[in-house]
């Protein structure tokens, strides 16, 4: 099998049989330092920071924008952003979706290429956690190795701007 970072494999492999969800593993601080940090650096960098330990602690939501009316606007909707306003990255963008983090009440309206940037992330999370809690029934540690592989990808791909239009 050709591998296209035999220290990563090794460090996976090492992380697989004891895994944990610790960042400062050598497997998951190098992904963090590559990818998930990368992946999710707005300008709203409060804001994101908040995002990225909403992930993980699997507590972010993502929901489609609905075509209700805004009924009232309060001060704090500025820093939510808006239909109209990505609030990580301050920018005029179409928001068709919304995250909440955790149990706050808050909305926060988010473009699509900020959408792809956190749930990129996110899905690279759920598969790490699926391996931790033994979910995972493939056994050979390859294609499971592959997978994370094909996840980063796709963190890459986001943090570079490329992302689905229908999302």
């Amino acid at each position: 099998m050709m591998l296209a970072d035999l220290s990563l494999y090794n460090e996976f492999r090492l992380w697989k049989d004891e895994p944990t969800m610790d960042r400062t593993c050598p497997f998951l601080d190098k992904i963090y330092q590559e990818d998930i940090f990368p992946c999710l650096t707005f300008s709203k960098s409060e804001l994101a920071s908040a995002v990225l330990e909403a992930v993980e602690n699997n507590t972010l939501s993502i929901e489609p924008v609905g075509l209700q009316p805004i009924r009232f606007v309060k001060a704090s909707a500025v820093e939510c952003g808006g239909p109209k306003k990505c609030a990580l990255t301050g920018q005029s963008k179409s928001c068709k979706h919304r995250i909440k983090l955790g149990d706050s009440s808050n909305y926060y309206y988010i473009s699509p290429f900020c959408r792809y940037r956190i749930t990129s992330v996110c899905n690279f999370f759920t598969y790490i956690r699926y391996i931790q809690q033994g979910l995972v029934k493939q056994q050979d540690v390859d294609q499971m190795f592959w997978e994370v592989m094909q996840l980063r990808k796709e963190m890459s791909l986001a943090k570079l701007g490329y992302f689905k239009e229908e999302l």
